[in-house]
């Protein structure tokens, strides 16, 4: 499915619960009362929050991740099979462990479970996963059939059918395709499609002097895969070569992250026959009935200028250098299913030399990471039933019901915006759609269709492929679903989708240290509070704001309410602009556009949960007067919102995400909101001049 729109709360949770590169989960308490506007006990027990972690009480104004998180970094250094380490990490790992748990009884018990259902193919696939003897025996056997077909190419009319050909199994090359929902009529699915082709990260990692030890290293990369497969070690660097500079053509028409943020940059719908004027080399029609698909008044052709150049390698690069393009292609996707050897030599490329990761993840966690990917849904029915309970999601509708009543009031009393722009803002927001968990009953997906063998790792995640990829094409021309999830429950993240105006709270992420069946409502609102505010703010960010209630890209701004809330964004671009998170660089900061919807989520989202616990705390004053191990309940909500960010990333990781993330740096993320709010300087004791304090002009208010 094509979501260019989806915002999730955090980059790093959702790389490592989908392992491309990834305890037992607490049951749930008693059920909680009929909503009210307390959630959790007054009486929190105080291991709830260790403040023993906690630095001097003078560093709270002058660097607060470092108060809070300095002494628990120190302490807990990154695993060698991670990228990074934190309070998202410990509780993916978490999630992990009881998946694995899962998918272990599942591979023990299937043969004698009811057959073709959802806990016999986990476990078949699992199993087959784990079969080290039969994948090392196949060696590269199972990609040999492409593999010949591509050397069988010889016109570029052969070229643009097996492009086809290979996209309807689910192995698309060079660009995207899939559903997504009309921005003119949100109501409706339509075929999408975006650029790619690439291997290294972004368009810049092409052509900046600083990337060029690594493009380098990519084409040694390419050249050791096409090894790997028998071709001569100077045939393999000529055509490693080629590859470089296919890539590099792709690259120059290809649009930057920042740019990827421009609505009008994801979305250009063309008749079939405005397509073929783009590409006259590529026939949509002939594309789109190998794809099963039929396309009435049009689709979104996003990035036309990219894919102007994609028809001009059609007709121009010759076909033995896209013969070597779809070659290393083939063989790099293939990697992680193949066998050893080929995962080692894709982890020395894209674990060691672009992410700094000095070892692989154990055997059972990459074929976890399979699973995930291939019946991540499947895996997660399996997962809500042993650890998710319907009392725990009750218990989250009450936090959300708080804060999102919290932003109803924030939209009613901002001060620069206009009554006619704030009537359209609460419209919005009546049309919000919480998820909460997982799936209705009823809304599961069904994989009656998916046909899964306990002994062939690389044919089941094929077969995996194809019917995951038929599912969403099934989606075009059809109604949209704002039930259906964009994310598995085991899946510590949420996320909001402007396209159904929904907020997504994966059951994975309703556990410490975000929520907390007995803890304090200062505890709870800074970390699920928060990420409920986070989420629900993303649709009032500067992409959310485009789309109105029912999904729609559609102004409903005043133009002196837009041009205030575009002042105000921009001086939180600068804010973040100025940011440099990684010590002795000070030359690479934060890319204050590419990370500004999330930068918003986060400000407007504190904000809202601070109301919320304050209208909380109001209603049980004994709480509110309180203190936890000597810290009030407003320092505590602080507290708790950067917790939720302590953690740290290696060097080579963090440079990469300053390119490609639209996500600032974890440590950036504890500290910027707060500053921005004069509830933090109170609660602390801060005075004007401190790090901590940004005031004047310097202060954002945004919602």
């Amino acid at each position: 499915m094509i979501r260019p729109l989806l915002k999730p709360l955090a980059l790093a949770a959702a790389v490592a619960l989908a392992l491309t590169g990834c305890g037992k989960q607490e049951q749930a308490a008693a059920p909680a009362p009929a909503p009210a506007a307390s959630v959790a006990s007054a009486a929190a027990p105080k291991d709830v929050f260790n403040v023993s972690e906690l630095g001097a009480s003078d560093e709270a104004c002058k660097d607060f991740n470092d108060f809070v998180n300095a002494k628990w970094v120190a302490a807990n250094p990154i695993p060698a099979d991670h990228t990074s380490w934190g309070a998202f990490a410990e509780l993916a790992e978490k999630s992990l462990n009881t998946q694995h748990d899962i998918v272990e009884a599942a591979a023990k018990n299937a043969n004698g479970a009811k057959a073709g259902s959802v806990e016999q193919k986990i476990g078949w696939l699992y199993e087959s996963g784990m079969n080290d003897a039969a994948i090392e025996k196949a060696g590269f056997e199972p990609i040999k059939p492409q593999l010949t077909a591509i050397d069988g190419l010889k016109t570029s009319a052969e070229i643009a059918s097996y492009l086809d050909q290979i996209a309807a199994d689910g192995d698309g090359q060079v660009f995207g395709f899939g559903s997504g929902a009309d921005f003119k009529d949100a109501t409706k699915q339509i075929a999408f499609t975006m650029q790619g082709g690439l291997g290294l990260p972004t368009r810049d990692y092409y052509f900046k002097p600083e990337f060029k030890a690594i493009r380098d290293a990519y084409v040694a990369y390419i050249a050791k895969t096409l090894e790997l497969t028998g071709i001569s070690d100077v045939d393999a660097k000529k055509q490693a070569d080629q590859v470089m500079a296919f890539e590099t053509t792709l690259a120059k028409a290809s649009l930057a992250p920042t740019e990827m943020r421009n609505l009008d940059n994801q979305y250009h719908f063309v008749s079939v026959k405005e397509a073929g004027k783009i590409t006259p080399h590529f026939n949509w029609e002939q594309f789109f009935k190998a794809q099963g698909v039929t396309i009435d008044q049009g689709f979104s052709l996003a990035q036309p200028k990219f894919f102007a150049a994609f028809d001009q390698l059609l007709a121009s690069a010759p076909t033995a250098q896209w013969q070597a393009y779809l070659r290393f292609h083939t063989i790099d996707g293939a990697s992680s299913a193949l066998s050893k050897t080929f995962r080692d030599n894709k982890f020395d490329f894209y674990g060691k030399t672009l992410s700094g990761q000095p070892q692989q993840m154990p055997r059972w966690k990459q074929v976890l990471g399979g699973v995930n990917h291939a019946m991540g849904m499947g895996l997660g029915e399996l997962y809500v039933a042993k650890v998710f309970t319907p009392e725990a999601k009750q218990r989250a509708e009450v936090l959300v019901t708080n804060v999102r009543d919290a932003l109803k009031d924030r939209i009613k009393n901002l001060d620069w915006m206009s009554a006619a722009t704030k009537a359209k803002a609460i419209d919005k927001w009546n049309k919000f759609l919480p998820k909460i968990g997982y799936p209705d009953e009823g809304e599961w997906r069904d994989w009656s269709g998916l046909t899964i063998s306990p002994d062939n790792w690389y044919a089941n995640l094929q077969a995996a492929r194809k019917y995951n990829y038929q599912y969403d094409l099934s989606h075009i021309g059809k109604k949209t679903d704002r039930k259906e999830w964009g994310m598995t429950p085991q899946t510590v993240n949420a996320y909001y989708d402007p396209s159904t105006n929904t907020i997504n709270f994966p059951a994975a992420i309703l556990q410490p240290p975000f929520f907390y069946a007995h803890g304090d409502d200062a505890i709870n609102y800074g970390g699920i509070g928060a990420v409920i505010g986070h989420e629900s703010s993303h649709g009032f960010d500067d992409q959310g704001s485009q789309f109105d209630g029912d999904g729609n890209k559609k102004d409903w701004w005043t133009p002196q309410d837009k041009k205030q809330f575009d002042a105000r964004t921009q001086k939180l671009v600068a804010q973040f602009d100025g940011y440099a998170p990684i010590s002795g660089k000070p030359d690479l900061h934060v890319n204050g556009k590419l990370t500004l919807g999330e930068n918003i989520a986060d400000l407007g989202g504190l904000n809202i949960a601070y109301d919320a616990l304050q209208t909380a705390l109001a209603k049980d004053p004994t709480e509110a007067d309180q203190k936890i191990d000597g810290y009030t309940e407003d320092q505590r909500f602080f507290l708790n919102w950067a917790r939720v960010w302590r953690g740290s990333t290696r060097e080579k990781r963090a440079e990469m995400l300053l390119n490609v993330d639209p996500h600032s740096p974890i440590a950036i993320r504890a500290i910027a909101a707060p500053s921005d709010m004069p509830q933090f300087a109170s609660a602390f004791q801060c005075k004007p001049g401190d790090a901590m304090v940004r005031s004047g002009d310097k202060q954002v208010k945004i919602w």
